[in-house]
């Protein structure tokens, strides 16, 4: 009889070595089954084979009554289903009670972005010394340009950079590498970090990260944050947000500069068409907003 403790262990082992998901998502997946785990022991479950559609029911009701967001339920319900499915096929669970389950749609937010002048006025800064100055500047440069994810930014080694293709060699979600180009900008912001200002970092025991910190150890998630909000703040008018912003920032300006949906799919490095598409309707929401704030007779 298999304990949900035990399923939990299970589950994580397949999301790590079976299914290669990084880090960050797989602690999110965990969060969530621990919390239905939680409420398994809370209402006295002890065996995995009793989870059934009305557990499952119970754990997400109790989390609305709570006031969780439609997008948390959303996102928990998939969660419950994954781990449903994962415990069915391997005999623990007679039937797959997460089937049962209906879809929470979260509601569409529209994700924050930088206007095109905005973005100008972020990265036309005029020229910078020092050797953070030029990392931060290159930092910025490289996340506008290509959209990359902060934590495959982190992850970049020099060799990644090609200089003659201006193309980034990036390793995405679930160890799937792809190419992504960036334009003259950040090749030049790139230039001056490597030859002006990394070398000025290089430590024993550096090794090949593109991105240091000031004591030359690969560059970490959260100083990337805040190199990201720091420059944004000397902007007036510019909505305050993190690297992620500036990665939906270049897929609606791609949009908006005539890209199709399938090659700002391949830059993002999404899985799906279907995750992409918000960035069409951000492009078209933005077109809406302005309307009702320009037209007389909106």
């Amino acid at each position: 009889m298999q304990t949900p403790e035990e399923a939990r262990a299970a589950f994580e082992r397949h999301l790590r070595l079976e299914r290669g998901l990084s880090q960050n998502t797989v602690w999110a997946y965990l969060t969530d089954i621990e919390g239905l785990l939680g409420h398994l022991r809370k209402t006295g479950v002890e065996s995995l084979a009793q989870l059934d559609i009305g557990v499952l029911r119970a754990w997400l009701a109790e989390q609305h009554r709570a006031g969780l967001s439609r997008a948390t339920l959303a996102r928990r319900t998939a969660c419950a289903r994954a781990f449903t499915t994962f415990a069915h096929r391997r005999g623990w669970l007679a039937d797959d009670p997460g089937l049962l389950l209906g879809t929470a749609k979260a509601g569409r937010e529209l994700p924050a972005v930088l206007g095109q002048d905005d973005a100008r006025a972020v990265l036309d800064g005029g020229e910078r010394e020092g050797a953070k100055a030029l990392r931060d500047q290159a930092i910025m440069e490289v996340l506008y340009a290509t959209g990359v994810r902060v934590a495959e930014l982190c992850g970049l080694d020099v060799d990644d950079v090609d200089r003659e293709r201006r193309t980034l060699r990036v390793l995405g979600k679930g160890g799937k590498e792809r190419s992504v180009p960036f334009g003259a900008p950040a090749a030049h912001a790139l230039d001056n970090w490597c030859v002006r200002g990394r070398p000025l970092w290089i430590r024993e025991g550096t090794g090949p990260a593109l991105f240091l910190g000031a004591r030359g150890g690969r560059i970490d998630a959260g100083t990337v944050r805040r190199v990201v909000h720091a420059r944004l703040a000397e902007v007036e008018g510019a909505p305050d947000m993190g690297p992620h912003g500036l990665r939906h920032t270049a897929a609606t300006h791609l949009l908006e500069g005539g890209a199709d949906l399938r090659s700002v799919q391949e830059i993002l490095g999404h899985a799906s068409l279907n995750t992409t598409q918000i960035y069409t309707h951000v492009s078209i929401d933005r077109l809406r907003a302005a309307y009702r704030q320009a037209h007389p007779r909106a």
